[in-house]
């Protein structure tokens, strides 16, 4: 079971925007070497007259020094500041099915894709294509503000293909910031962020519990989305107490603190991956072009990885959104 960590979380995950905004050294840079053995797994794909995510990890053959890179992506991920941005893919020379091939590749070769929907999507499109007055459209479909939030997958990566005419900033929070936070200025608060509390998780029939801080096997791990917890209590029944509503408001309040967050405007070709038991991510709301083809668009992937660290029984890993059996058509 989680045990309440009455201590300050040091090292690495547990950065502030403030202090890394400026240095860059999230930013891994992709050699020579590495972009040639990419663009050349792509081809051999594309020779086969395979699309992602409709291939394995034997089709999408590298070389081992490339194969060492990309797990030292992963330890990062777990181990290290728990996200990273690979920059340096030459999206102005390769078109969209290329550059989703590569990254697909590059994700097999870390972990495994997990669905994202119902319909049992390996490779998620990210664009302004949804009607913002239905219920069952999901935020990641319009324009506007998303709200800060874990995904159901161990890691979740986001691969940029075009960026808005204005506006769409990425916004990552480390988990272990937060924490900080909390425990140095609210240590009031810590006892019922580790109480289970009722999630509305997509794909299940009712709300589950889940804490919203665990500590674990040396490990402290973070489930949050404000907007599932409050839909997750009414579908439930139950209401949120005033102190609740308290510790949430405060909890939205650290994330959104200028120094804890950390900004940056995912390019054409960058590929973000990032820890969603140790960092939060969020979109600034956008202007987009009319013209469907001209839209900001990326497409995501969720991982289940081999690294993953080991959850509390009451923190229940949650890869994937299981796939609804198709009804009969009468």
């Amino acid at each position: 079971m989680s045990t309440i960590l009455k201590q300050r979380i040091q090292g690495p995950a547990a950065w502030r925007g403030s202090e890394l905004a400026d240095t860059g050294h999230w930013i891994h840079h992709l050699s020579a070497d590495t972009v040639t053995a990419l663009v050349a797994a792509q081809r051999q794909v594309a020779a086969q007259g395979l699309t992602a995510p409709a291939f394995g990890k034997d089709d999408f053959p590298i070389p081992p020094a490339l194969v060492t890179e990309i797990a030292g992506w992963a330890d990062t991920l777990e181990n290290g500041q728990g996200f990273l941005l690979l920059r340096g893919l030459p999206a102005s020379q390769l078109d969209e099915d290329a550059l989703a091939t590569i990254y697909y590749g590059i994700g097999l070769h870390m972990g495994t894709p997990v669905t994202q929907n119902e319909r049992g999507d390996l490779l998620g499109r990210v664009m302004n294509i949804g009607d913002q007055n239905k219920k069952s459209t999901r935020v990641y479909e319009t324009n506007a503000y998303l709200p800060y939030h874990t995904d159901l997958s161990d890691v979740v990566g986001l691969l940029s293909i075009r960026k808005a005419q204005s506006g769409g900033l990425s916004s990552l929070v480390s988990a272990g910031a937060i924490y900080n936070e909390i425990l140095e200025k609210y240590p009031e608060y810590l006892g019922l962020l580790y109480r289970p509390i009722y999630f509305d998780h997509l794909g299940e029939e009712l709300p589950s519990l889940s804490p919203i801080f665990s500590h674990h096997a040396g490990k402290l791990s973070c489930r949050y989305l404000r907007y599932y917890i409050e839909v997750g209590q009414e579908r439930r029944g139950v209401q949120l107490s005033r102190v609740e509503v308290e510790m949430l408001d405060l909890f939205d309040a650290i994330i959104h603190d200028q120094h804890i967050r950390l900004d940056m405007m995912l390019e054409p070709g960058d590929i973000q991956f990032a820890n969603n038991y140790a960092v939060l991510h969020s979109r600034t709301r956008f202007e987009d072009a009319e013209d469907l083809a001209q839209r900001r668009k990326l497409l995501r992937l969720w991982l289940k990885m081999p690294n993953a660290r080991t959850l509390a029984p009451d923190f229940p890993g949650r890869n994937g959104i299981p796939v609804r059996a198709q009804q009969p058509a009468y």
